[in-house]
């Protein structure tokens, strides 16, 4: 590593913890979002009440993470249709980055495997995974909004 690089890589490590601090509060935010979302039909996220771990989890973590999975209706079609509309956001199978990512995997990833394939390994034809970044809570939630709309 250059010396450049360690430089850049200490300075980022300063402001790490107020990073992860809004990917989890933006997270949260969009858990809540989709949970009441007519489209939606189940919300993965730990610190949501609806969670089954939600108990344990609010005792063990001091945040929610800033995974949230949400299952699409309309199945593949619908997770399909879902990502053509994403207009902010981006679109990867890479999950963990300072900005919006979301990822259809039964439609990318996980696509050369057979459903009965995919559902043993919890990837059901829905499943969306979406990486909450450091944006504009209200500007990640509108996009998520139009497109499953």
């Amino acid at each position: 590593m250059s010396p450049f690089n360690a430089w850049v890589l200490s300075k980022s490590l300063e402001t790490l913890a107020i990073r992860v601090e809004k990917h989890c509060e933006n997270a949260l935010k969009v858990a809540e979002f989709l949970e009441g979302h007519p489209n939606v039909e189940l919300v993965k996220y730990p610190f949501l009440k609806s969670h089954p771990s939600y108990d344990v989890a609010k005792k063990q973590m001091k945040l929610g993470g800033n995974i949230v999975a949400f299952e699409i209706k309309g199945g593949i079609e619908g997770g399909r249709a879902f990502l053509d509309k994403i207009q902010m956001c981006s679109l990867s199978a890479n999950l963990g980055d300072t900005r919006t990512i979301v990822t259809h995997p039964a439609s990318t990833t996980h696509s050369k495997l057979s459903d009965e394939e995919r559902n043993e390994v919890g990837i059901t034809a829905g499943l969306v995974r979406c990486s909450v970044g450091l944006e504009n809570v209200e500007d990640i939630i509108a996009d998520l909004k139009q497109a499953l709309d």
